[in-house]
């Protein structure tokens, strides 16, 4: 079986940084390499069917924890220090949750345990309006994608994963069609008797939907020592939106 691919930066304690839906270890490096400067070897992974990981039909929560158990065992870390952000935050909950022993400390960034119904619908149709075989520039990508999707960073985002295929030839690193029919997988929830009483702290951002305080309860009864923080200024990428508060709560949490 193939293991995640990653970029590693930096000496010290292990930390594992896995990002959201449509996103890549990319997304992390400038963070990455602040938590390198302060004694962390960060691992930046791509999950699968994600920016430079191996493209696989089979997708939901357990495959994506057994993916990183597998490549934590590979690079023989035993215990390790684990963030994840959105989807990546779901595969972090669900590997703290069945192997505790592995993990030091958890944090989850804007997400909670529960189900999420599908929402991700009207970026997955703009993107089928991508056709690589006439578009040969990231510029005729986002025009394309304008024409869909108003909001500029969301476009900015999704056109990280442009790549040059071959030659002239452009394409998307994630699994586009895998991912379109697995929404249902994207949104579910941790089992319901599923707890991890290590460390754990909840960021979310002050104008996203996706941590309610109604959610507080469910988050605490599957961590019951969980801690959830606010990102002020900050939607549901956070770690991009607040990039200097994400870092000051997230670093003394690690360092706690």
């Amino acid at each position: 079986m193939e293991v995640l691919h990653s970029k590693i930066l930096g000496e010290g304690k292990p930390l594992i940084i896995l990002h959201g839906f449509l996103g890549m270890s990319d997304n992390w490096k400038t963070l990455g390499n602040q938590y390198a400067q302060h004694g962390f070897q960060v691992h930046l992974v791509d999950q699968r069917n994600h920016g430079k990981s191996f493209h696989a039909t089979e997708f939901d929560y357990d495959l994506l924890r057994d993916d990183v158990i597998r490549y934590l065992d590979d690079h023989q870390l035993a215990t390790v220090d684990l963030i994840g952000h959105s989807m990546g935050g779901k595969t972090a909950m669900q590997l703290a949750t069945s192997q505790p022993e592995r993990l030091n400390r958890l944090l989850v960034a804007d997400i909670s345990p529960k189900y999420y119904p599908p929402h991700h619908q009207y970026i997955l149709d703009a993107l089928g309006h991508l056709d690589f075989d006439t578009i040969s520039s990231r510029k005729e990508a986002d025009d394309v994608l304008a024409q869909h999707l108003e909001e500029f960073g969301i476009r900015q985002f999704l056109l990280k994963n442009l790549y040059w295929v071959t030659p002239g030839k452009l394409g998307l690193r994630f699994n586009y069609e895998v991912l379109k029919d697995k929404m249902d997988e994207i949104g579910e929830n941790i089992s319901s008797t599923a707890t991890f009483s290590g460390p754990t702290l909840f960021l979310r951002g002050d104008r996203s939907e996706y941590i309610l305080p109604n959610d507080i309860p469910e988050i605490k009864r599957h961590f019951p020592n969980a801690d959830v923080q606010t990102i002020e200024n900050a939607g549901h990428w956070l770690h991009a939106e607040n990039p200097k508060q994400f870092f000051e709560k997230s670093l003394q949490f690690l360092n706690s």
